[in-house]
């Protein structure tokens, strides 16, 4: 997939409608009991539609665009593994945070991609109402499409606060998600490669 898009928004790629937002909140305050013009909670119908916009921007970027030509020719045949690269995402189910760190590699096939570009990926997908294991397949899918390699790995370990504030309560009690594509896949020594560099502490 070459372009993220939100098919829920009336214009597609474009800003959303924060005044729309903002009215709704001041009726979502109201509906559990607050006063939304009491002075603490004046502005916050405003403020809850930015932050809304900002932890959704994923669906308003362009990854062609932000890639943008940082595909590179080389010899280079060994694996890449970018880790510990900090994500903060929304649960699609409660639209509560979860959080945790995300391992990804690659094993090149004549290209590799600039290093930055691998965690603005992540940052991509995680700004969007998800579920761990959508955002796993998501990332190493698309670095499988853009860049062609002989196979990429990812690794997500999140908290989740929808399991930690409400229903089960359920504190440290992390999740791992994993999706393993190509070489990663069929060969279990490039596996165990990765999963033991993903052990060793960082530097």
């Amino acid at each position: 997939m070459s372009r993220i898009k939100n098919t829920h928004s009336k214009k597609v790629g474009g800003e959303i409608d924060l005044a729309r937002i903002e009215s709704h909140m001041g009726d979502i305050l109201a509906d559990l009991g607050e006063n939304p013009e009491r002075e603490g909670l004046k502005a916050t119908p405003h403020r809850v539609a930015k932050a809304l916009r900002d932890l959704t921007s994923g669906y308003r970027v362009d990854i062609d665009a932000m890639i943008n030509k940082a595909l590179f020719t080389e010899s280079y045949d060994e694996m890449v593994i970018v880790r510990d690269i900090a994500f903060y995402s929304m649960c699609e189910h409660h639209m509560l945070p979860f959080f945790g760190r995300a391992h990804v590699a690659y094993l090149p096939e004549k290209k590799i991609i600039g290093l930055s570009k691998i965690p603005k990926l992540v940052e991509i997908f995680s700004r969007r109402l998800q579920v761990q294991e959508r955002l796993t397949l998501q990332i190493a899918s698309t670095l499988m499409d853009k860049l062609k390699p002989k196979g990429v790995g990812v690794i997500l370990e999140a908290r989740h606060l929808c399991m930690e504030m409400r229903g089960a309560e359920s504190q440290h009690s992390p999740t791992t998600t994993s999706c393993m594509l190509g070489i990663f896949q069929s060969d279990a020594r490039t596996r165990k490669e990765f999963l033991d560099l993903v052990k060793t502490r960082p530097v």
